[in-house]
């Protein structure tokens, strides 16, 4: 065990113990922290509702669209940073743990700054694809300008975040976000409706929570000694380690923010009306079905450690235990919308065809999402295992073939309730097919590692049973 390891959580602590309370702990720590965020987005758009004018809420859910794409790509580095930190760690390499770590936040920045250069002079073109226009437009790109440069604060805090979850440390990673977010709550209706910024104080609000996530992350990454000082060299050798996994990875979390464009750009045809109610959708899904979020970024971690220690019976359980556990959240979600659909209609002050639209998610939701957690589940083990153009391909068949055809048919069969349900058939198909082929995944590692030199060493420290776990072995992978 390297120096300094007794500080902080034990590296390999999820090759030993119930697979099933590593995945719910950890899901449920990470549903704390994401919820914190997506329930202060939630109450953002609330807030902005309650200024009366539907053109605002639209405003805003255009301008999170465009912010999506640069959240996709900070998902996509946090889920390479946690893949190689988490594997180091469960083969007992905490120096190169901490190497990866500081080339990964390298990385992560110079990312983030490009993506914040580049983005900003398209801000007006890209709403207008979109099919923002008149005030709803001029809105949304003032709040593009306000927000997108405090990607700057996110990319780093969401990197931290990925870094302490590969180290085991939920509780840390939680408040990274969970902190954030309780700033956003008090500084949300002070600056829209105290200060009287309207929709410019909910862009500011969201400025000073991503400085937040920064701030705490890298407290809790020092306090842990998880994070090297950067080194050039280190830096460029590591780069094509991460970017393997980025580059794809970045393309599956892209396919959504694509789908979403796709599916709001044919809701803009039906008036500001549907772009409102459909605005109100995006803010309340995560927020209802942030466990699954949170359930997909808790077994990347538990699979790399694992993976590392060469424990392949017990990678299998997390994905059996993770679809279990999948199953039951979304029908407890899914009851949970049907029943409370008519009060939380009436609290957003939805009517007409944005309230048609609402109703209709919160009884249909739960047979898409469902489907929507398998594929998370099958993305997270792709991007950890070293299948990530697996992930990229299932989310960008859905975001396309499952999406487009269906969502234009389900438009002029039923108008916008059809544009929903249309948008969400991809999801069956997709999702089913993607946990079968992560349970493929770990077949094929298993068969590679036993055709390797190291498998006598692996099998014989899985027979020792107790040797394996507090001495994981470095898998023939990591080699």
């Amino acid at each position: 065990m390297a120096e300094g390891m007794a500080e902080g959580p034990d590296a390999g602590r999820f090759v030993s113990g119930s697979i099933l309370r590593h995945v719910v702990v950890m899901s449920a720590t990470g549903s704390v922290g994401l919820m914190a965020v997506f329930v202060v987005d939630l109450l953002s758009l609330l807030y902005v509702s309650k200024l009366g004018d539907p053109a605002l809420t639209a405003a805003v859910g255009f301008a999170a669209i465009v912010q999506f794409f640069a959240i996709a790509i900070n998902i996509g580095l946090m889920i390479a940073a946690g893949a190689v930190v988490s594997r180091a760690l469960g083969a007992g390499d905490r120096p190169g743990a901490r190497r990866l770590a500081a080339s990964a936040t390298v990385l992560g920045l110079a990312a983030a700054a490009l993506l914040v250069a580049a983005l900003l002079p398209l801000s007006d073109p890209l709403l207008r694809l979109i099919g923002a226009s008149g005030e709803a437009l001029r809105v949304a790109d003032r709040f593009v300008w306000i927000a997108l440069p405090s990607n700057l604060f996110m990319a780093p805090g969401m990197l931290f975040s990925g870094i302490l979850r590969a180290a085991g440390d939920a509780r840390r990673a939680m408040w990274v976000t969970l902190g954030g977010a309780l700033v956003t709550v008090g500084l949300d209706p002070l600056l829209i409706f105290g200060a009287g910024l309207g929709v410019d104080g909910a862009a500011i609000a969201t400025c000073v929570a991503r400085a937040t996530f920064l701030a705490i992350g890298w407290h809790g990454v020092h306090r842990l000694r998880l994070l090297g000082r950067p080194d050039p060299a280190a830096v460029l050798a590591d780069a094509p380690a991460l970017i393997r996994i980025a580059v794809p990875a970045v393309l599956t979390n892209l396919a959504p923010s694509v789908a979403s464009a796709i599916t709001t750009h044919l809701l803009a045809r039906y008036g500001a009306a549907a772009v409102a109610g459909n605005a109100v959708i995006d803010r309340l899904t995560p927020v209802a079905f942030g466990g699954l979020f949170a359930l997909s970024g808790a077994i990347g971690p538990i699979l790399g450690q694992n993976w590392g220690a060469g424990r392949f019976d017990r990678m299998r359980l997390v994905l059996r235990d993770g679809a279990r556990v999948a199953l039951l959240y979304v029908l407890v979600v899914w009851l949970a919308l049907a029943l409370c659909r008519a009060p939380l209609t009436r609290l957003f002050e939805l009517d007409g065809v944005a309230a048609e639209l609402f109703g209709f998610f919160c009884l249909a939701s739960g047979a898409i999402w469902l489907f929507n957690g398998l594929l998370f589940l099958g993305n997270a083990a792709f991007n950890n295992l070293g299948f990530p153009f697996r992930s990229t391909l299932l989310n960008w068949g859905r975001a396309t073939l499952g999406t487009v055809p269906p969502a234009l048919l389900g438009a002029a069969l039923y108008g916008p309730p059809g544009v929903i349900a249309g948008a969400g058939l991809g999801s069956v198909l997709f999702g089913g097919l993607g946990l079968v082929l992560a349970f493929r995944a770990v077949g094929r590692l298993e068969r590679e590692a036993a055709a390797s030199p190291a498998a006598e060493r692996v099998r014989a420290a899985a027979e020792a049973g107790a040797g394996l776990e507090t001495a994981p072995a470095r898998s023939s992978a990591l080699v």
